[in-house]
């Protein structure tokens, strides 16, 4: 299984590892049952993600993804960063072995999870704006 440079290196250095004390938004994805477990944390500020950063369980993948992705989503709106797919982390990576994919889900669904959370302290339902976050397929096939 090969990894790309970029992907070695969120794995090796990944940023924004940690927690944010009075996050305005933590999402959890993952189980485990299929390893990986990301937990991430927002700041946000007049619908801008100020920062954010996560804890992850997980193989190197999914370190590198949820690495990938606080990086594309800090100093994005609410509305950009919801629409930042797994895709876009996979591709700002410069690509994942077909049996890594799944760790892009989960970084997209922490994403989305944490931004569910945030609407939900602010009284708002989150669904219609995120949409419902399902349990990672990859999940289910181990």
């Amino acid at each position: 299984m090969l990894y790309s440079d970029k992907v070695l290196e969120h794995f090796a250095n990944p940023h924004n590892v940690g927690e944010i004390e009075n996050a305005d938004g933590v999402g959890e994805v993952g189980n485990a049952k299929c390893g990986d477990i990301m937990k991430m944390y927002l700041k946000i500020q007049d619908g801008v993600i100020m920062d954010a950063k996560f804890k992850t369980f997980g193989c190197g993948a999914a370190i590198a993804t949820s690495s990938m992705a606080t990086d594309m989503i800090k100093g994005a709106s609410i509305e950009d960063a919801l629409k930042i797919s797994n895709k876009a982390v996979v591709e700002a990576l410069d690509g994942l072995p077909a049996s890594k994919i799944h760790c892009s889900v989960l970084a997209e669904q922490a994403v989305k999870s944490a931004l569910a959370d945030y609407y939900r302290k602010n009284g708002v339902d989150p669904t219609p704006i995120v949409g419902e976050i399902g349990e990672c397929d990859a999940c289910h096939v181990h």
